[in-house]
């Protein structure tokens, strides 16, 4: 009888390697403000424009519903595990060579990753860089949300700009 199973392919689970060093990166950033900080302790770094702050955020990103009940924390928890099987989904079946595309997904996911992890330890995300100018405050983040932020900037960049699924042989379906 023939071999009829397909040689495996590289896929773009390749690139989770980067989702772990960051959500590494992330707790460990987080564990370190949090026992070295107070609460809204503000720590300049450079005058005028970035403070390391510590505080709490129970919603989601610019603390968008964090004055809700605490309801917000298991929705935004399960979103962000619904997000994350679907990245892991198409890291599987993205080939290994689409390295713009699941570079932005394996670092979204990191940042899903970091913040759930965040949501189901502490009921939070520790939040902790801070942008400001002339008064006026970015709202804090924190490694994880960096990586969401790249990553989405990447896939809107490789959506607008890359053509490259359409020559693929495995990218038409």
């Amino acid at each position: 009888m023939p071999n009829t199973t397909l040689p495996k392919r590289a896929s773009g689970l390749r690139y989770l390697w980067i989702t772990l060093v960051l959500v590494i990166l992330d707790q460990i950033t987080k564990v370190w403000v949090a026992a070295d900080f107070e609460l809204y302790e503000s720590r300049t770094l450079i005058d005028g424009l970035f403070n390391l702050t510590y505080v709490h955020n129970y919603g989601a990103a610019f603390s968008f519903l964090s004055d809700m009940g605490g309801w917000q924390r298991w929705f935004f928890t399960f979103i962000a595990v619904g997000i994350s099987v679907v990245l892991l989904i198409w890291l599987r079946r993205n080939p290994a060579d689409f390295w713009r595309q699941n570079l932005a997904f394996a670092l979204i996911l990191a940042g899903a990753v970091g913040n759930v992890t965040d949501r189901l330890l502490y009921g939070y995300v520790i939040d902790f860089l801070d942008v400001h100018y002339q008064g006026w405050h970015w709202p804090a983040f924190n490694v994880a949300d960096m990586a969401i932020t790249i990553g989405a900037a990447l896939m809107l960049l490789e959506a607008f700009f890359d053509n490259r699924r359409d020559e693929h042989p495995e990218g038409k379906k």
